[in-house]
């Protein structure tokens, strides 16, 4: 008998699967696994960070809510028209019903979040494009909101920030969705004859129409470290141009190389940044012939 207590086991062949009940998991949401170097983190550490990996830098998505928290001063933020929702013109079958589960999912009327704002007390019109929501395709309710929150901008004499992440041009809206490619492109050139300031940030992704219309109409072009922007995917341009492309083509490291971009910021250091650009383009409101500020 003694000597079993000195005598090393036989390994089993097969691993024994503990029973459902002596089952110990660590609480889902309690821990993060970067995507990019793979490391296990605590995830209210990583909330803490802003959602960037304090190993690698990468830059977790987050939706528009957490990135408003994240930015604008707290009690600022009054929301522009949050009664639009999207219809279907067209009868695509279970279109309504994925639009109310991702209503349901990020507690928004459509892929976008709009309102007034303001950032260390800079006041703005921000416009914030959620992912969560048919990959923040861009229909006919985003193009409105886009136009209405830009037209607001200029009413106010206010700098138009707006946050970009998109699949591109949402297909069950057909040529409504396409159609605000130029709706939006119009909306910046008249706040641009206006005098107005055009902020946008793009993060991963900013692909398809949203790329090819308003996103690259800022006075200032930002992008977050590592974002996917561009037009077609990477496989249709090798395949039409029969060549193969950079590592890193289609990046906002390699749009930035290539003069395209303005700068690339850091998720941790653009509410500063922000800040500081809105704080030297700050404009007085316009005043009518009685001498009465208009937007006031």
């Amino acid at each position: 008998m003694l000597g079993d207590l000195f005598t090393k086991p036989k390994k089993k062949k097969y691993a024994a699967i503990p029973a459902e009940g002596t089952k110990h998991d660590v609480p889902e949401g309690i821990m993060t696994k970067c995507p990019k170097c793979k490391k296990i983190m605590y995830t209210k550490e990583l909330e803490k960070n802003l959602m960037v990996c304090s190993h690698c830098g990468f830059h977790h998505p987050i939706g528009a809510q957490k990135r408003l928290s994240y930015l604008v001063d707290e009690g600022s933020f009054s929301e522009l028209d949050a009664w639009l929702k999207p219809a279907n013109p067209l009868g695509f079958e279970d279109y309504m019903e994925r639009v109310e589960k991702d209503q349901e999912k990020t507690g928004l009327k459509d892929a976008i979040l709009t309102g007034t704002a303001a950032i260390e007390g800079e006041k703005l019109v921000i416009a914030i494009m959620d992912s969560r929501f048919r990959m923040a395709s861009m229909g006919s309710v985003v193009g409105e909101k886009i136009l209405r929150a830009v037209e607001k901008a200029a009413e106010l004499n206010l700098p138009f920030v707006i946050f970009t992440a998109s699949g591109g041009a949402r297909m069950q809206e057909g040529m409504l969705s396409l159609m605000q490619m130029a709706k939006t492109s119009a909306a910046f050139k008249r706040f641009s004859n206006h005098g107005g300031l055009a902020i946008t940030v793009m993060t991963h992704p900013t692909t398809g129409g949203v790329s090819a219309s308003f996103a690259s109409l800022g006075d200032f072009n930002f992008a977050e470290p590592g974002a996917l922007i561009g037009f077609a995917g990477r496989r249709v341009i090798e395949q039409t141009v029969r060549e193969e492309l950079p590592k890193d083509f289609q990046t906002s490291e390699f749009l930035l190389k290539h003069g395209q971009l303005d700068a690339v910021i850091s998720r941790l250091e653009l509410k500063e940044k922000l800040r500081f650009v809105l704080s030297f383009h700050h404009r007085e409101p316009e005043e009518d012939e009685e001498g009465t500020s208009v937007g006031e």
